[in-house]
């Protein structure tokens, strides 16, 4: 279903943007599909529904950048079938000393998302997301809709609108 015509089924953030949307990927071409919430991990997802998914699939990670006591929150959208280059690619762009991903109580309570359905669209305007170029080179990609129940289908070009969003070659290992 359109994610505009299930605003309901949405974190408030989540519809939030997408009621908002302004991007040249109309917001219906954000589809919402409700799913069990016990195979919301990726590797539960595709071991259920096929392994070809795991190609058609990104993952958003909040990882924690400190440098001189100061932290920055931001967001990583990398492929599922890959893992964020925390300690290179992100460390780098963001100037950090060190990444760790974010603690759950962190990125749940920031984001307004459920942890296991973080997704890019609705996350705090303020934080840098940093999306695998891969990403938005896919014709559609399935990622979390901000709740552990749900899945969004999305042109992968419409991550790369997304405020705050810098396309990053090598994101992913």
């Amino acid at each position: 279903m359109p994610a505009p015509d299930c605003l309901a089924e949405l974190t408030p953030p989540v519809a939030e943007a997408v009621r908002g949307w302004t991007g040249d990927v109309p917001a219906e071409q954000i589809l919402h599909v409700d799913t069990d919430p016990a195979i919301a991990d990726t590797g539960a997802f595709v071991a259920h529904y096929g392994q070809e998914l795991l190609g058609q699939s990104a993952n958003c990670v909040v990882v924690a950048a400190k440098r001189g006591g100061e932290v920055t929150l931001a967001a990583c959208l990398v492929p599922s079938a890959g893992r964020i280059d925390v300690n290179g690619a992100v460390r780098r762009h963001l100037g950090a000393r060190k990444v760790s991903f974010a603690p759950m109580e962190t990125a749940v309570e920031l984001t307004g998302m459920e942890y296991g359905g973080i997704t890019p669209i609705g996350l705090p305007a303020d934080w840098p997301l940093l999306v695998d170029a891969a990403v938005a080179d896919m014709p559609y990609v399935l990622v979390g809709s901000g709740r552990r129940r749900g899945k969004f289908i999305a042109p992968g070009k419409l991550f790369a609108e997304l405020p705050g969003a810098e396309l990053i070659e090598g994101l992913a290992l």
